[in-house]
């Protein structure tokens, strides 16, 4: 009895291991936000990068527009994209929101410094588990989104011209 026990479990780990297996296999390993398109986000509380303040919903719903933009001072993309967020800076819809990643304060501070602070507001994710939240897996990536926090669109990789001037025409109209 104990044997025909025996047996049986391991017949059936046996096929539970195959059915994980094959699952897996029918999985897409392919990582895809565009159905984050359209979304609301909620929970925010992002920890301000200078003080002890906690950024949330009701701060990003004062702005017409927000770009949320995930960066970091090791992140040479980051550097690519900079002057273009400098440009968006000026649009007067449109408010910036740097999330700095995983990153060490005083690296961040000197990026800054160096390059400009195109940034309104200033978050930091120091071990990126907050950027989760948002669908980020890399750096640079952004988020813009409305006043009613619907994510219009979520850009992948650094912000480029063309991005620019999707990004301007958005906010103007």
């Amino acid at each position: 009895m104990q044997k025909k026990i025996i047996k049986s479990s391991i017949i059936l780990f046996i096929i539970f291991i195959i059915g994980v297996f094959f699952t897996g296999l029918n999985k897409s390993s392919i990582y895809d936000t565009k159905n984050l398109v359209g979304q609301k986000i909620t929970n925010i509380k992002l920890e301000r990068f200078n003080n002890n303040r906690i950024i949330t919903e009701e701060d990003l719903k004062k702005n017409d527009f927000t770009l949320i933009n995930f960066w970091a001072s090791w992140c040479a993309p980051c550097r690519v994209e900079h002057p273009i967020l400098l440009k968006l800076n000026k649009e007067k819809n449109l408010k910036l929101l740097g999330v700095n990643f995983k990153d060490k304060k005083n690296n961040a501070l000197k990026f800054l410094r160096d390059l400009g602070n195109p940034y309104d507001d200033l978050a930091r994710d120091e071990l990126g588990k907050y950027s989760i939240n948002f669908g980020i897996y890399g750096i640079p990536e952004s988020i813009l989104i409305n006043k009613d926090l619907v994510i219009i669109k979520k850009f992948i990789g650094p912000i480029s011209q063309n991005d620019y001037t999707y990004i301007k025409n958005t906010v103007r109209e």
